[in-house]
């Protein structure tokens, strides 16, 4: 039984990693352009309507730009709260900015509230496991981070005992 639990979660661990490494390079892929991002942000202010909101909410949800990402998830969040027809596609887009702001824990959330309604979205499936796997990776660096400054901070220590010795010798 033991060792179907760790194949199993080593079976799990492959595919997040995966997944991750697939949905990186597609979102990287798709980056909008700055003319699309201006196009549709005139046709948004020159004929207002959900749809076109919606477009260029989701082009935003793309974007490589921090506050863009940050105002998509706004935008997204607006259009459920109004009850914009395409609910899940607003989730999504919202999944998709959280995740690329490196809030892999709402964007986790996002796509499983998604997956409760659309169990078969590929896509979705898709960025939760990326998500999964983001979000271990970044607990990991932070460890490591704390355990190597946690090194260095005891080695400055034992210098400055050392040091301190040494001159309390010489008196």
């Amino acid at each position: 039984m033991k060792n179907y639990i760790y194949d199993k979660m080593a079976v799990t661990k492959g595919k997040q990693r995966k997944s991750k490494e697939a949905l990186d390079e597609k979102l990287r892929l798709s980056t909008p352009s700055r003319e699309l991002l201006e196009k549709l942000a005139i046709d948004c202010a020159s004929k207002p309507s959900p749809d076109n909101t919606f477009q260029y909410a989701f082009a935003l949800s793309k974007s490589d730009s921090e506050a863009e990402l940050k105002y998509a998830c706004t935008i997204l969040d607006g259009l459920l709260k109004e009850g914009y027809e395409h609910q899940v596609d607003c989730m999504f887009g919202a999944a998709t900015a959280y995740y690329l702001l490196g809030d892999f824990e709402e964007a986790r959330a996002r796509c499983e509230a998604i997956l409760r309604s659309n169990p078969s979205s590929r896509d979705t499936a898709e960025m939760h496991l990326a998500s999964i796997e983001a979000a271990e990776l970044e607990r990991e660096r932070k460890v490591k981070k704390v355990a190597r400054d946690g090194t260095i901070g005891m080695a400055v220590v034992g210098v400055a005992v050392g040091v301190a010795g040494m001159l309390l010798k010489k008196r």
